[in-house]
């Protein structure tokens, strides 16, 4: 009967077109019987919360008649949101929607949204026709005083404090970082109701922001007691000599490790040896798919998390430290069970051959990146040569086959692009310095041995035909593309070569070109902002950004859920499981794997990124007032952003600059009509440090 009504008011709502109907003449023009009403009723509701239908002026009207589809609000600014389309079709794209047309949506909410009536530009712009149903509605931000009163101020999606439900019982002051709960929905943010549910701490106090932002996320930092004792039985069985004498023995072979001085999780280790003009290249992965049986508490909880998150000195794992800091990882002077990656490459670093072997190891020594490129440099100390006693060949071998490696990277045109990544120094668990990650011979060196193994398991399933993980980066978009062109012709920058961008070889000789020149800078950022983002697919389409027609993600089980995804499915390959089998088995999870892979690694860089702003604020706040030199980094309409050699990071608003109006050419500069004064990207400025604000992670500067 429902079914029937359904097609009956669609029907009779398209008859009248956007002057709709009241709800009585739409009974009766469905034909409704008294004892009917209920279920007429009924499916009225279920339309407009399905956004089919909506209500205006009292009068129901088909919602495609004014324009309008279902949403899903995905992100709030303080001053604007997006709003992602429900739709089957695959880059669907966000739709901006100004503050002042939210009514009130929060993250999580779907909502019935309508195309805005005057829109400021080429993207998709809307307003909130109507909120048809409410999501999530926990938030965090820090207690103020308005009018006597203590509120709360968000983080985000509001620039105004909320008011706090009257009766709590929770011990919180101004000053306060908390996390809360909207109780009471209003037509706008600014009259939503809300009640503490958790107090952080000062919000000036970088800790408890980076805590407030983990828990917002929904990232647990405690196991459940389950998971603990299963991780505590695993370990506590240690490794049989029944399971050694399966396994290839590595033990006897030059194997080692080399990570930071601070990583207890060590999951890889390299050997490598030379016969003749070819190179055997050992990739040797912790077994952790050995330890971490499919569907036990283990794997549900690593499942859940994804990925270990990394920020300041804390490490939120995906598996408990009995595994990552004990029995999988590859600690020196003690046999461990290993996956290991054994390539054949010849003299000029191709590979021509690898197998996949269940392994078991003894790891030399734990290797440190700062200590193997003193040695590459030849400014080790005595100590450094004791430690690493036996290990020279190796070590330079390793150097000789990684330049070859490099090479063949730029030879098959993989664009040089460079990050700026940080380090920050605490004391106290307070930041007390901020420096520049520096990448010497020796993290390259792991990270091409890394990349080949990568590759290697790639292939391999390819070859085979089993659904895997794979990590996949796509063509960038032809908007993004014209947008490139446009930049890099009003910087004067030959832009011949560059065609569709589907050849990546294009991005690398325009980074080419500019290489030691001012205008690096500027091109290597926008060359970035060009690129798709990298994700997980069960669709092998390769990697753009390096150039590789196969390419997975084999190396980091630990930390990785995608890695222990593919070392199952491999380990059951290798063990002579029937293909068909293994598809029918792991179809259905590798796309599971991969969605949720996927979204955790987007929610674990919002948790980094977040709480490296918390730190570095907290870092500048002692030194307001003080003078530094910068290089503008990017120009929006509302200012510039300057970053310091230490990767700070700060606001110059449009305001504070010199004497004049200022004009955003919509790129990459900021000039100002009246004097011709203009602040491009990569221009070298002298700032000062008018304000640190930690609870939001963010800097502001004006120009010396």
């Amino acid at each position: 009967m429902k079914d029937t009504y359904g097609k009956k008011i669609v029907t009779a709502l398209a008859k009248a077109g956007k002057k709709g109907l009241f709800a009585r003449d739409l009974a009766k023009a469905c034909h409704v019987f008294k004892k009917e009403k209920k279920a007429f009723g009924e499916e009225i509701a279920l339309l407009k919360k399905e956004g089919r239908i909506v209500t205006v002026k009292d009068k129901l009207v088909l919602s495609k008649l004014l324009g309008a589809y279902p949403a899903v609000i995905v992100r709030l600014n303080r001053t604007f949101g997006f709003a992602r389309p429900v739709s089957d079709e695959q880059d669907v794209q966000d739709v901006f929607i100004p503050g002042k047309f939210l009514k009130g949506a929060l993250t999580g909410d779907k909502v019935l949204v309508r195309p805005a009536r005057s829109p400021r530009g080429d993207s998709p712009e809307g307003e909130v026709y109507a909120i048809l149903e409410e999501g999530f509605s926990n938030f965090t931000g820090a207690i103020v005083k308005e009018e006597g009163k203590l509120c709360i101020l968000p983080d985000s999606f509001a620039r105004f404090p909320i008011a706090l439900e009257k009766g709590e019982n929770m011990d919180y002051r101004e000053g306060d970082k908390v996390s809360a709960q909207i109780v009471h929905r209003g037509g706008s943010h600014r009259d939503h109701r809300a009640k503490v549910l958790m107090v952080y701490g000062d919000a000036q106090n970088a800790a408890a922001c980076a805590q407030a932002l983990v828990e917002s996320e929904g990232v647990p930092v405690e196991f459940p007691e389950e998971v603990l004792a299963e991780a505590r039985e695993v370990s506590g069985r240690g490794i049989k000599d029944s399971e050694t004498a399966r396994r290839l023995d590595l033990r006897p072979e030059i194997i080692f490790t080399i990570d930071s001085a601070e990583s207890k999780d060590l999951d890889d280790a390299i050997s490598l040896r030379k016969m003749g003009d070819v190179y055997q290249l050992g990739v040797h992965i912790a077994d952790v798919s050995h330890y971490v049986r499919g569907n036990s508490a283990l794997d549900k909880e690593a499942f859940a998390r994804g990925t270990s998150v990394y920020y300041a000195d804390q490490v939120i794992p995906m598996l408990p430290k009995e595994l990552s800091n004990g029995i999988c990882s590859l600690n020196p002077g003690e046999d461990r069970l290993a996956f290991s990656a054994l390539i054949t490459l010849d003299q000029n670093g191709k590979m021509l051959d690898f197998d996949f072997r269940k392994s078991v190891i003894n790891s030399r020594v734990k290797g440190v990146y700062k200590e193997i490129n003193q040695i590459l440099n030849k400014t080790e100390s005595d100590k450094i040569r004791q430690k690493y006693e036996g290990l020279y060949d190796t070590i330079f071998l390793m150097k000789e086959l990684a330049d070859k490696l490099i090479a063949g990277k730029t030879n098959r045109g993989a664009p040089a692009l460079e990050t700026s990544e940080s380090k920050i120094i605490l004391e106290n668990g307070v930041a007390v310095d901020i420096v520049p990650r520096q990448q010497g011979e020796s993290e390259e060196m792991i990270e091409v041995f890394m990349l080949q193994a990568n590759e290697a398991a790639a292939t391999l399933a390819t070859m085979q035909g089993l659904p895997f993980v794979y990590r996949v980066h796509e063509d960038p978009s032809m908007e993004k593309i014209d947008g490139l062109r446009q930049t890099m012709a009003a910087l004067g920058i030959d832009t011949h070569g560059l065609t569709d961008g589907k050849n990546p070889r294009e991005l690398a000789d325009l980074l080419r070109q500019v290489k030691g020149t001012p205008l690096f800078e500027i091109v290597n950022r926008t060359v970035l902002r060009s690129m798709a983002k990298a994700k997980y697919s069960t669709d092998p389409i390769g990697h753009y950004g390096l150039v590789l027609k196969n390419y997975a993600h084999f190396t980091s089980p630990i930390r990785r859920y995608p890695d222990l995804t593919i070392h199952r499915i491999l380990s059951d390959f290798l063990s002579g499981g029937d293909k068909n089998k293994i598809k029918k088995r792991y179809e259905k999870f590798v796309e599971r794997s991969a969605a949720q892979s996927t979204q955790t690694e987007i929610a674990a860089v919002k948790i980094e990124r977040g709480c490296e702003d918390f730190y570095k604020a907290e870092y500048m706040k002692p030194r307001v007032g003080e003078e530094f030199d910068g290089v503008i980094t990017s120009a929006v309409h509302h200012g510039i952003y300057v970053e310091l050699p230490n990767t700070v990071e700060g606001l110059v608003k449009t305001e504070e600059l010199p004497d004049g109006e200022y004009e955003y050419d919509g790129m990459m500069e900021l000039r100002c009509p009246q004097t011709g004064r203009r602040f491009r990207v990569g221009d070298p400025v002298r700032v000062r440090c008018v304000k640190a604000d930690v609870n939001l992670g963010q800097v502001d500067f004006v120009l010396v």
